[in-house]
């Protein structure tokens, strides 16, 4: 049977791409994109649909004979801290309105975007492992736990086949931050090639795990594509991209914009990256489905920089 494809807030940063990503791999009528509002940026099929109205999601599950979800509304880390309960409850409301719609409907995979934010204090920084303690220091990341912990419940009650991944720092040239911790990498591609100077709101030697774009959308589609015998990992999986600064960062762009200038103001996002890991230990994923990153920081920083460049050309 040909899969059909919901995704549940399609007009977001992973979203816009994944939407695409999946419509040329499954066919336009396959893939049914989905908001709160709609977007002009797709072709195909797609839907007004909040995910915090439990029948509508029933309604488009068996109207379309959906056999996979991918559920990417959320509030992010840092949007969520200035709106702390109804981060809560939004990014958990419609989580649990998924879970159950997809099991009555019986869904064949739903899709839980989890996050590095699952991470506290409590974990070694450096190549942070797939099993430890999870103390998220924000209200995202207490709803990607314990998001976590329902697709497992999920998986193991009702044999719902959940698979998701915690996402680095995700950087992409389609589309504008969306209010994450590590939203700096994104906006700061977009002054470089204005030629304006970069205000970070990050420490010089913020050391963060990131993926570029394109890596993140293969990841996962690998994921999903993958045997079910293989997913060992029920909660979220560790996936690594590449580590660096926003100091080192801002040093690679100069070696393509000379006249490029950063200076440093952190806020309050600074304590929530204090919080996180430097870097990943993603055996899990190698092992399971052969996740391997194709971007580093130079070959990320070089495709950024050629996309947002008007002309597409670049003089590193």
């Amino acid at each position: 049977m040909t899969d059909t494809i919901l995704i549940i807030g399609a007009n977001g940063q992973l979203g816009t791409v994944l939407t695409k990503s999946l419509q040329n791999a499954y066919g336009l009528d396959r893939v049914i994109a989905s908001d709160i509002h709609r977007s002009t940026s797709f072709e195909g099929r797609f839907e007004i649909l909040d995910a915090n109205q439990f029948e509508a999601i029933m309604e488009c599950l068996v109207k379309y004979k959906i056999t996979q979800v991918y559920h990417l509304a959320a509030i992010l880390s840092a949007n969520g801290e200035k709106r702390p309960i109804p981060t809560w409850n939004l990014n958990m409301n419609t989580y649990f309105n998924v879970l159950e719609a997809a099991r009555l409907a019986e869904v064949s995979k739903v899709f839980f975007p989890s996050s590095i934010a699952v991470f506290g204090d409590h974990i070694p920084k450096i190549y942070t492992p797939q099993n430890g303690t999870l103390i998220p220091s924000t209200v995202y990341g207490m709803s990607k736990v314990a998001g976590e912990n329902w697709s497992h419940y999920y998986f193991k009650r009702y044999g719902l086949d959940v698979r998701s991944i915690r996402y680095p720092g995700i950087i992409g040239y389609q589309s504008l931050p969306g209010g994450g911790t590590t939203d700096y990498a994104v906006d700061i591609f977009h002054k470089a090639v204005a030629h304006q100077v970069f205000e970070c709101f990050l420490k010089p030697d913020a050391m963060l795990p990131m993926i570029y774009m394109d890596d993140a959308i293969r990841a996962t589609m690998e994921l999903m594509e993958a045997p079910s015998q293989n997913i060992s990992v029920r909660t979220g999986y560790n996936v690594a991209g590449m580590s660096f600064t926003p100091a080192e960062l801002a040093q690679v762009i100069t070696g393509f914009f000379s006249d490029f200038k950063i200076s440093y103001q952190p806020d309050f996002r600074q304590n929530i990256a204090d919080s996180w890991p430097e870097s990943i230990d993603d055996t899990p994923a190698q092992k399971d489905w052969n996740w391997k990153p194709a971007f580093d920081l130079m070959t990320m920083t070089r495709d950024m920089i050629k996309q947002l460049t008007p002309d597409n050309s670049i003089k590193p």
